[in-house]
Formats: C-alpha cells, sequence, structure tokens
C-alpha cells in the first residue's frame, strides 16, 4: 500500500514497538512530562519532533490512544487541516465507570475505533463509531526462549498496587504465600518484587522462570500473557477478560476463576517441568498462529485503509 506519514503519541511503550513494525513514516510528539519519544528499539522510520512543531506536519493519519489524544492534543496543537485527516482511535483499555453501560468517548461515523479485543469490543457502547478488532502482538527478543529453569512463577505487572482490584493484587499476594512468586514491574520493589526491568532484557529474565501468573481480574488481554506464550511459558490465569478465548486449561496452562484451583495448577507445573515444558510449547505455538507480527502488520494495513475511506 502507499507509504503514510502517521502521527501518534508515545503512551504505551511495548505498543508502540509492535505498530511501528508496521513500515510507515511515524512521527512523536514529545512533551517533558507528558510524552516520550523514540524507544531504543525503534526503527529509522520513527521520527521525533518538539510538541509545538506538530502544526507544520505534513501527515496522511492521526492516531489518538487517549481522551487527552483526542480532546485536548487535537485541539491544541493540530492544525484544522490535520484535524480532518482520517483518524483512528486506538482503545487500548476496557471500559471503567461501568463494565457493561459505558459510552465510548469517541462518537463520529468518520472515525476508525480500533479495539484491542473481541471483549473490549462487546464491552464498551461504541455507538455510531465505526469498530474493528486487532488483537496485539508483541516486538520481543526474538533470541529469548523457555528454559524453566527457575523453580518460581513471575507475574509481570507494572504498578500492581495502584489498582489493586483489576490486577487481582490480593490474589497474588495470597498466591505468594503458598507458591515461590516473584513480581516485577514499575513500582513493584515497594511490594518486595524485582522493579521494572529493561524491556531489552525483560524478556530473557522472564523465560527462566517456570511459569508465567496473572491475576487480573479485569483488562483486555494482560500484555505479559501474549509475551510468556511467546517465550513458550506456560501461563497461569484467571479465567476472565479475553483469556477464555486464547488459552484452554490443562492444554496451553491452568486457567480459572478459583484461585486455589490456580495456586494446585502452580504447584502441578513446579514439580513437573516437563510438563510445563509441554504447555508452554503449546502456548509459544498459539501465539505464533494467532498473535504473529505478520497477521498483525497485515491487519494494520487495512485498518489504514479502511479508516482512509471513511474521510475520503
Amino acid at each position: 500500500m502507499t507509504r503514510l506519514r502517521i502521527l501518534i503519541w508515545h503512551i504505551h511503550g511495548s505498543y508502540l514497538d509492535a505498530i511501528t513494525s508496521v513500515e510507515h513514516d511515524w512521527y512523536l510528539p514529545v512533551r517533558e512530562g507528558h510524552y516520550g519519544g523514540r524507544r531504543l528499539s525503534s526503527p529509522p522510520y520513527v521520527h521525533e519532533l518538539a510538541y509545538e512543531e506538530v502544526g507544520d506536519l505534513d501527515l496522511d493519519l492521526v492516531i489518538y490512544q487517549s481522551p487527552t489524544n483526542l480532546f485536548s492534543d487535537a485541539l491544541n496543537t493540530l492544525s484544522p487541516r490535520q484535524r480532518r485527516l482520517p483518524t483512528i482511535y486506538l482503545e487500548h483499555n476496557t471500559p471503567k465507570t461501568s463494565p457493561y453501560d459505558a459510552r465510548h468517548p469517541v462518537d463520529d461515523p468518520t472515525m476508525l475505533l480500533v479495539h484491542v479485543t473481541d471483549f473490549n469490543r462487546v464491552m464498551w457502547d461504541s455507538g455510531r463509531t465505526p469498530t474493528c478488532v486487532i488483537e496485539h502482538t508483541v516486538a520481543i527478543d526474538q533470541d529469548a526462549r523457555y528454559s524453566g529453569e527457575l523453580e518460581r512463577g513471575l507475574t509481570a505487572i507494572n504498578g500492581i498496587q495502584y489498582r489493586p482490584r483489576i490486577a487481582g493484587l490480593d490474589l497474588f499476594l495470597e498466591a505468594r504465600e503458598q507458591v515461590p512468586l516473584d513480581l516485577c514491574g514499575i513500582d513493584t520493589e515497594a511490594l518486595g518484587g524485582l522493579g521494572d526491568i529493561k524491556y531489552n532484557v525483560l524478556h530473557r529474565h522472564m523465560a527462566q522462570y517456570r511459569f508465567l501468573y496473572s491475576p487480573m481480574r479485569y483488562t483486555s488481554l494482560p500484555l505479559a500473557v501474549i509475551e510468556g506464550m511467546t517465550l513458550g511459558m506456560p501461563i497461569v490465569a484467571l479465567a476472565t477478560t479475553e483469556v477464555p478465548s486464547v488459552l484452554r486449561n490443562g492444554v496451553h496452562g491452568f486457567i480459572a476463576n478459583d484461585n486455589e484451583e490456580l495456586i494446585r495448577g502452580m504447584h502441578c507445573l513446579l514439580k513437573e517441568p516437563a510438563r510445563a515444558a509441554e504447555m508452554g510449547q503449546r502456548a509459544r505455538e498459539l501465539a505464533e498462529e494467532r498473535f504473529g507480527v505478520k497477521r498483525f502488520r497485515t491487519a494494520w494495513n487495512q485498518a489504514f485503509e479502511a479508516a482512509r475511506s471513511l474521510r475520503s
């Protein structure tokens, strides 16, 4: 397809790595204390510029990822012409005000609303805005592979204490009392965790653990789950959100809504490393099929074309 000039804000670093693997010219507005710029892993066609210079850019498409992007950044930085360009709103999250009765902030039949899971799309009331689903991929170290040599589990959640019920902090603490379980992510040192592990070394570190445990109650689909699957890790997770449509209990790991049942599964994986490796290999095969980068790039190029047709 035609090479596009796309404006996107740096909001989710790992997702930025994934979406900028789609070969177009990407532009990141940098604003100290608000938005960062390129990642170490960013390809050369990803450009950063001062927040104040955005209005001078010759663009083809704009991607919003938050209400602040849509209602503040657009008005304060984009020119009138840029605000009329083909536009996508990328919704990473499930609704917070109500899990079933929340109206999405976008209400525009000429803007494409992209959800990251079918669960997200069915929970949001998207009104008259056209929608599609593009499931995640992850841009991780391709040489990182599961070994499972550490007889411990790992939970990877940033700032779990700041959203304790949603992120399942109580479930993690309950499990940690009965199973050797480490926690990593931003600000997890306060809970005896490992803290933030830089993304370029995170996956080699993850791959040493026997399993990944996701206690998330309410989200789209945790990226850590997809990362763990891609590495070849067995997954232990609550059977909520999009997880039941992805993982099969006893095949790719263990999923249930009973934390005690999950803890029994963790003990099983610790005692049976060969079974853990078999489950992890099946998880890896599923990740390659469902969350592969080629599929992701094709879907995003189709979304760009769809967005352009809405404002043609």
